[in-house]
């Protein structure tokens, strides 16, 4: 919501808005992928591994941003601000990267 506000018409979908707050980690990354989102993600655990597996099996995969949960907040919507001005369309295709950038 805090980088809605900074970012007029940023287009930001949560798991729980397309019915897949308990979905398993391949499933959103499925969904994300046939979206062509790319997941921001507080797990840092198994989100990563699922989607290196999607790349290695050559699956398409339009990115992985995790985000650690003790990354301020401020510092992480800074991150995102600028991640979102500056990417083209498919810059993070098969990628995974955390925040922050610094």
């Amino acid at each position: 919501v805090g980088l809605q506000r900074r970012i007029e018409r940023f287009d930001l979908v949560r798991v729980q808005d397309v019915g897949l707050r308990t979905a398993e980690d391949p499933a959103i990354l499925e969904w994300a992928s046939e979206h062509g989102r790319v997941l921001l993600t507080h797990d840092i655990q198994t989100i990563p591994d699922f989607a290196h597996e999607r790349v290695i099996a050559a699956r398409p995969m339009a990115g992985v941003i995790v985000v650690p949960t003790l990354l301020a907040l401020a510092a992480a919507i800074d991150d995102l601000e600028l991640v979102a001005g500056a990417s083209q369309d498919g810059e993070w295709d098969n990628q995974v990267r955390y925040l922050p950038l610094r």
